[in-house]
């Protein structure tokens, strides 16, 4: 057995106890402790003494804590004075905000690092407001000295109590760097501080490091220059240099991408090899009319989409693309495209939508573009009358209908298709694995194109969608005007309300937007109704103001919508439900109440609602003084660009991976213990470039030179995810 699978109660100096603590982290074996990676790291270069300090330098420094006190008669002028010393001198160290907080994380005879500009005040260093890092904390059995104790023993030791160093030794015998790790709350109750992890560390590579197997193919380390994984793993706990510590770093990266992009590789070739489709070998009367029936000229990122889903549509294996394509980039079209060539080949298509107001919606555009053609499109939905209802599943059963347009409904067991080929799944992201995969069941493996108008970063498009054909429409119709974005405050609101209405009064309409959010949806509720009825008697008194929500019957929502888009309501107060789906080219502007509260691809998305006519649009976003770091970070983004994919890189920053992907769709993603996905773009690429082509070569890795790939695929992988005849 790997000593390396040991559990970690029976590695010296943790126990039942810190071992119960240490499986909170997910640390539950020897080998899981190697993978607890520093956080970040303190070079000891860098850290200055005291007595070496000068005025306005901002420096870092290491000492002991010998006294800490508060100072200041109230609450509002108090402030915490602590001083540091190393055996060169002391520092003072001030906090004026938040003083009676920020005393409960400082301990007498402590060892700490700061980090500040340093200021002289009768000819003594101090700091104002410095970033700090303990170092240590007493450990079992161990009392810190106070000032007083610690001269008395420096004195026994024939030194001066100014000689005396911090009690956190090995910080200064494990090297130049000094691995910093996260420590939890309920590790620090268990003395497990970065002190005695470090040790623990220290002695598990001492006596274990042999046990360490290289887990790449000889030829890949070589190929890719990578540093050996026992050095690695040395080096990223205790690196000798920060030259050591960079590369330790991206062999450790870089190796957790490639298994990433082995698994993708591998789940393409199987679908590539095992799952054959219908070709659509001809393109014929039905795409040739819709072509020529078009009102304007599509993009060249548009015919670019077009050709590769040609290519895949007519190869005999079963095409599986996501469509990227920022609101307003013309995803429809390509898909009306696809849906062409299907039918001229004798099959039906499918076109599944998350929300009935955005399969109505494209229900509406697929009739308006086809039905001249001799196209039978049908809407199914949640809530229809049962006779209607029997009606479309009859006309989808024996082929009548060509496309059937619907939600969830279309997923039902009682919906049959007589020749399924095309199954289209808009805004993919909001449907979980096993919704996508009823629809594919439908026929015998029909060709599946996904769509999104979410911009997804390109570090999570080769992460998330490994084993999917990616196409992105990245260009906007030439007629589009950017959409002009503006912060502005509650109080500014009546100037926003005259604004708006200069634009009705020109014959544009409006959307005014509340936010609606699960923990407070009947607030919220409240407060959109609330508005539409203000809204409707004391604002915008001259015309007709419609009011849509969740809550309303879906034809109560669709009655809403279609007064909106054939003109007669001129402002409509909603919540997110207009979210996606939603195409009225007449709608100029967007204003978005409390945008503080919305996410920054909702509120793209929202903001994509207007600016889809040749005029020029606005939008609004109204924001209270309740905002917090990451809403400023938000809206500044969305003041600043249009981009939905420069949004998205944002977002990743601000939210993570696993945050903006959700529960369903997260998978091993935000499972990386040591890649960054805001960092790590151009180390993924070659990650992947790497794995797919080891595959390519080896489709089932039976080539004794791919033994380690093997070996750890079937080690870690295997039982989640089971390919067929791999090892």
């Amino acid at each position: 057995m790997n000593e390396l699978l040991t559990d970690i109660k029976y590695l010296k100096g943790i126990g039942p106890k810190k071992a119960f603590t240490l499986q909170t982290v997910g640390v539950r074996t020897f080998g899981d402790l190697l993978n607890y990676f520093p956080r970040r790291y303190l070079d000891r270069s860098l850290i200055k003494s005291i007595a070496a300090l000068q005025e306005g330098e901002t420096a870092t420094v290491v000492g002991e804590i010998r006294n800490i006190r508060l100072e200041g008669t109230s609450w509002k002028n108090k402030r915490l004075i602590v001083s540091l010393h190393d055996k060169t001198g002391k520092l003072e160290l001030t906090w004026f905000q938040g003083a009676q907080y920020l005393i409960k994380n400082f301990k007498s005879g402590e060892a700490l690092a700061v980090n500040g500009k340093v200021g002289m005040f009768n000819k003594q260093p101090q700091m104002l407001h410095p970033d700090f890092d303990r170092l240590s904390s007493p450990e079992p059995g161990e009392t810190h000295s106070t000032p007083d104790d610690a001269a008395s023993e420096a004195i026994k030791n024939d030194a001066t109590p100014n000689d005396y160093e911090p009690s956190d030794y090995d910080l200064f015998n494990t090297g130049k760097i000094i691995p910093l790790y996260t420590i939890t709350d309920a590790m620090k109750k268990s003395f497990l501080t970065n002190r005695s992890l470090r040790k623990i560390i220290r002695g598990l590579l001492d006596k274990h490091l042999s046990a360490i197997a290289e887990n790449l193919p000889a030829y890949l380390v070589d190929e890719q220059g990578l540093m050996h994984l026992r050095d690695a793993f040395e080096h990223i706990h205790f690196p000798a240099s920060l030259e050591t510590l960079e590369q330790a770093t991206f062999r450790l990266k870089w190796t957790e991408l490639f298994y990433t992009q082995i698994l993708f590789a591998l789940r393409k070739r199987e679908t590539e090899e095992k799952v054959h489709s219908v070709r659509f070998e001809k393109v014929g009367e039905f795409t040739n009319r819709f072509y020529k029936a078009l009102p304007f000229e599509m993009t060249n990122a548009q015919k670019k989409v077009i050709k590769e889903i040609r290519h895949d549509l007519g190869s005999g294996y079963q095409m599986n693309r996501l469509v990227q394509g920022d609101v307003g980039s013309g995803k429809t079209i390509v898909a009306i495209f696809s849906m062409m060539i299907a039918l001229d080949n004798g099959a039906q298509c499918a076109f599944m939508a998350p929300t009935e107001i955005l399969a109505t919606q494209h229900y509406i555009t697929l009739k308006k573009y086809l039905e001249p053609l001799g196209v039978k499109v049908s809407l199914l939905i949640g809530k229809q009358r049962k006779k209607l209802r029997e009606e479309i599943l009859q006309s989808i059963a024996t082929g009548e209908t060509h496309i059937a347009v619907g939600t969830h409904a279309l997923i039902e067991e009682k919906v049959q298709f007589q020749n399924l080929g095309l199954a289209i799944i808009d805004e993919q992201h909001r449907f979980g694995v096993l919704q996508r995969k009823t629809l594919q069941d439908k026929a015998l493996n029909p060709h599946i194109l996904l769509m999104t108008a979410t911009p997804i970063p390109r570090t999570l498009t080769m992460t998330l969608y490994g084993d999917l054909d990616v196409s992105i429409i990245d260009e906007m119709p030439k007629d589009r005007k950017p959409i002009m974005t503006y912060l502005r405050h509650d109080t500014e609101r009546d100037e926003v309300y005259t604004f708006i209405k200069e634009e009705i009064r020109k014959g544009r309409q409006a959307y005014i937007v509340y936010p609606l959010v699960e923990e407070s949806e009947k607030v919220d509720l409240q407060a959109a109704s609330e508005g539409y009825e203000q809204l409707k008697a004391e604002v915008f008194d001259e015309c007709r103001v419609g009011l849509i929500h969740g809550r309303l019957f879906p034809y109560e929502k669709e009655d809403a919508m279609e007064e909106f888009r054939n003109g007669k309501t001129r402002v409509l107060v909603g919540t997110t439900v207009i979210e996606v789906g939603v195409d009225v080219p007449n709608a100029s502007v967007m204003m978005i109440v409390h945008a503080e509260r919305f996410g920054l691809s909702q509120l793209h998305q929202l903001r994509g609602r207007v600016g889809r006519g040749a005029e020029q649009s606005y939008c609004f976003l109204m924001y209270s003084n309740k905002r917090t770091s990451d809403a400023k970070e938000r809206l500044f983004a969305m003041e600043a660009t249009t981009d939905g994919f420069k949004i998205s890189e944002t977002d990743l920053k601000l939210r993570g991976a696993g945050n903006i992907l959700g529960k369903e769709q997260s998978g091993s993603i935000t499972d990386l213990k040591i890649a960054d996905l805001n960092l790590d773009t151009e180390i993924l690429a070659s990650a992947r470039e790497a794995a797919f082509a080891v595959v390519a070569n080896d489709k089932h890795l039976r080539d004794p030179a791919n033994q380690a790939i093997r070996d750890y695929y079937l080690a870690h992988f295997h039982k989640r995810y089971s390919l067929a005849d791999v090892g």
